[in-house]
């Protein structure tokens, strides 16, 4: 049943006027400033809290962009804490402060603080998609966040409150398999963010014997997959995504599989940015999967590098710094012109280079040591530059491998050159390598990275 379903029926319940008027006209507002007012007072029982948040959840769904957007500036502006009550409370707890009074003090100070706006929106708990529709507003108020920073405050205080309802101790792991509910695999070929899934015979591939996908879920929103993670259980650890997603390849004894390779990690609801469950779903399954196949020995992703391209584009200094003038000069004569800086940019800002065998070699070892460095090293704000490292090495994993060409496609290319990385999990490992990086910023990196960053370091020398 979906939120409107819900709606529905207790339109009919309780007698609650429908208003599909998309606009929020000055009377409307006035009026839902008026029931806000009322929900935020808490009057009435149950049955009244349900009447209301019926009625405000129709206004909102049948709103536009720009009543839905006037609806949450209502609540973030007009229902923060009384300033002067805080005040008073604040008073009181600073002259109670080392009497018998003082945790009384202190609780009604929390009291004072405790923002009217929560109220509102938790009232929304009361219906059976209640949490759905505020992981939806909440989606929306990322949107309007963008251009008016005055939401900012509700943000806050919605995504804590997420935060805490979604603790991973609430979510369950499922997996995902061919027979599952058909609006649930939609919802996979829907939600799929890395690598898009193009037909139902690409979702089956997807799920065979070989294969494995698995997605957290919240109670209260059984057919909703919040996060899922698609592996291939494979012999070795991949190279290549078009391999893996080969419809054609035969498929693998799954008992005879070495390794569990994760290629597609996406979230599904973008109200719950900022929640953080990724690096529990990773570690639930790999228990999982030494359960069931105790043969495995290499449990890795393979993964893009989702702003290496621009990154590369945007600083061209370094595109410079990662091709010798001897590389140089090999990239000319494979693409049968003269080569300079300027020129290999032109090169590589089409897409035609890598279906020439002898252009694309010619240009693996520079671009492979400016993605080791981009990885590694290139950072914003004191954080490093690509998410998707950041993810992985906050979880504990190793910088495996840079893979060549690993992904050919139209995005991979646009991405990333084609590159793609394999991010290791040890599980002997993983709690030591998140202390590391947490820490200290240190990232654990195969033999294999380490050369490429020191013949990074040895061609940057010779530019100069």
């Amino acid at each position: 049943m979906t939120m409107r379903d819900t709606l529905e029926r207790l339109r009919l319940l309780f007698r609650v006027e429908s208003k599909p008027d998309p606009r929020l006209t000055r009377k409307r507002r006035d009026l839902l400033r008026e029931q806000l007012r009322e929900c935020a007072s808490g009057l009435g029982g149950e049955v009244s809290a349900r009447v209301r948040a019926a009625s405000l959840g129709d206004t909102y769904l049948h709103l536009d962009d720009e009543g839905k957007h006037e609806f949450l500036r209502l609540i973030a502006l007009e229902f923060g804490p009384d300033p002067k009550a805080v005040a008073e409370a604040h008073e009181a707890y600073q002259a109670a402060v080392g009497t018998p009074r003082q945790w009384d003090a202190e609780a009604k100070m929390r009291g004072a603080m405790r923002s009217a706006r929560i109220r509102i929106l938790t009232q929304f708990n009361a219906l059976s998609q209640g949490v759905k529709f505020l992981v939806d507003l909440r989606a929306d108020l990322l949107r309007f966040l963008e251009k008016d920073p005055e939401l900012a405050v509700l943000d806050r205080e919605l995504g804590a409150r997420l935060a805490a309802w979604f603790d991973v101790g609430f979510l369950e792991l499922q997996r995902m398999t061919w027979n599952s509910p058909a609006s649930l695999l939609e919802k996979l070929m829907k939600y799929e963010a890395v690598h898009e899934i193009r037909s139902w015979d690409d979702l089956r591939n997807r799920l065979d014997s070989d294969r494995r996908c698995y997605a957290f879920f919240h109670p209260r929103m059984p057919m909703e997959p919040l996060i899922f993670v698609e592996v291939a259980l494979t012999q070795r650890l991949a190279d290549s995504v078009q391999d893996l997603l080969d419809e054609a390849a035969p498929v693998l004894d799954a008992q005879r599989a070495e390794a569990a390779i994760f290629y597609s990690i996406s979230n599904s609801q973008d109200g719950l940015r900022g929640v953080s469950f990724g690096n529990f779903l990773l570690k639930r399954v790999i228990d999982d999967l030494k359960r069931d196949y105790p043969r495995l020995r290499v449990f890795a992703t393979l993964s893009p590098l989702p702003l290496f391209r621009r990154w590369l584009r945007d600083n061209p200094q370094e595109l410079e710094a990662a091709a010798t003038p001897a590389e140089l000069k090999a990239i000319g004569a494979a693409a049968g012109t003269t080569m300079d800086a300027a020129a290999l940019r032109q090169l590589l800002a089409g897409d035609e280079w890598h279906r020439t065998p002898a252009v694309a070699d010619s240009l693996r070892a520079p671009l492979l040591r400016a993605g080791a460095r981009y990885l590694t090293e290139v950072k914003e704000q004191g954080r490093l530059v690509d998410p998707v490292a950041r993810f992985h090495f906050g979880n504990g994993a190793r910088l495996e491998r840079l893979n060549w060409l690993a992904d050919t496609s139209r995005k991979g290319l646009a991405q990333s050159f084609g590159l793609m990385v394999n991010y290791r999990y040890d599980p002997e490992a993983i709690e030591d390598n998140v202390e590391a990086f947490v820490r200290e910023g240190r990232i654990d990196e195969s033999p294999e990275i380490k050369r490429l960053r020191k013949t990074a370091q040895r061609a940057t020398a010779e530019t100069r």
